[in-house]
């Protein structure tokens, strides 16, 4: 993926990279030499620069100025040079505590992930709720209106509930709905739509009729992208040129789920860098996205984010969104996943008693 570099040349262009990311200035090898106390001339760092140059991890405004970071030299810094940065431990703290004073409510916690990752990187953030990828029936009721008119309550694990009307062949007393219910609670328990899907056979003429609402209400639970989206730190985006076209992305539910889709599959774990886009989204030509997953991956998940210009501080980013990311699979876990295990165990052991 990258031309190889040799050790000095990794060297060189990861004092580039984070001289620019902090000062803003093009770099050119006397800064180099005197600020880091190179042990070799600014010849041959100039030979180097141009040599990055020609490799495309550097690029010069002018020709006879300093050099910047390509897109593709802050990739290379970023997978090869960056390293494992924390952040410090009164900021893991005091970020702890805020969550920890936050009241049990998965809403409240994603506004204030929002709001912490937006403060710590001086840019936007977003954060999306936790979905059941992909989702599982958790339980379903059949309840008689009038005539043929049936209302089916259909509950996900997650706690989507949906609410359907159904026009039976003939009417039927609510007593053969609730069999009916009953029996798809315990043939279809913690099922996907590929399960359901495969179980069709065993239904009757009623039970399949409510099982294609419920295979529906799933296949669209499935495609739906999230539900909402909790921003923070758009206003930190607006003054720089480059990022303004970014809050397009942030705005525009579609686009965002493309990026998302494109970024967080199934198998994604970790955090993730986007870098201008990609060339998939011209949007994000001048930004960089930091984004990683949170909860259990292929089970319950969401995304935490930041947006900012490329030129941004790579390793305090990471670390926010890193630190953020596993407080909130903390909170996911303890108050969504285990507890949806504790009723398991619970109606299992109801099931022994009786």
């Amino acid at each position: 993926m990258f031309p190889p570099l040799t050790d000095r040349q990794q060297h060189i262009l990861g004092l580039v990279v984070r001289n620019y990311i902090e000062t803003g200035v093009p770099v050119g090898s006397k800064t180099l030499v005197e600020q880091y106390k190179l042990d070799v001339s600014s010849a041959t760092v100039r030979n180097e620069l141009a040599a990055l140059s020609e490799l495309g991890y550097l690029t010069q405004m002018h020709t006879s100025g300093g050099r910047l970071p390509t897109e593709q030299g802050y990739r290379y810094f970023v997978q090869k040079l960056l390293g494992e940065f924390r952040l410090p431990l009164h900021e893991q703290e005091m970020i702890r505590h805020q969550f920890h004073q936050a009241r049990l409510d998965i809403n409240q916690w994603m506004r204030l992930a929002a709001a912490i990752l937006a403060r710590t990187s001086h840019g936007a953030s977003f954060v999306t709720p936790p979905q059941m990828r992909p989702n599982r029936f958790k339980h379903i009721q059949l309840i008689s209106t009038r005539d043929r008119l049936v209302l089916m309550i259909l509950v996900l694990f997650g706690g989507d509930v949906n609410q359907q009307m159904l026009t039976l062949a003939e009417p039927l007393s609510q007593e053969r709905l609730s069999i009916a219910a009953e029996r798809l609670n315990h043939l279809f328990d913690n099922a996907t739509y590929d399960d359901i899907v495969a179980r069709m056979s065993q239904l009757d003429a009623l039970e399949r009729d409510v099982t294609r609402l419920v295979l529906d209400v799933l296949r669209r639970a499935d495609n739906r992208p999230f539900s909402d989206i909790y921003r923070d730190g758009i206003l930190n985006i607006l003054d720089d040129e480059g990022t303004r076209q970014a809050v397009r992305v942030l705005e525009e539910r579609t686009l965002l789920a493309d990026v998302l889709s494109e970024t967080q599959t199934p198998d994604t774990s970790g955090v993730q860098v986007v870098i201008g886009g990609e060339g998939r989204w011209e949007e994000l030509k001048d930004c960089t996205i930091i984004l990683s997953r949170y909860g259990v991956v292929q089970q319950f998940s969401g995304t935490v984010a930041v947006i900012g210009p490329t030129r941004m501080p790579y390793d305090r980013n990471v670390a926010a969104v890193r630190y953020v990311a596993d407080l909130m699979s903390g909170f996911v876990y303890e108050y969504f996943l285990q507890e949806t295990n504790e009723e398991k165990i619970t109606d299992s052991e109801v099931g022994l008693g009786e």
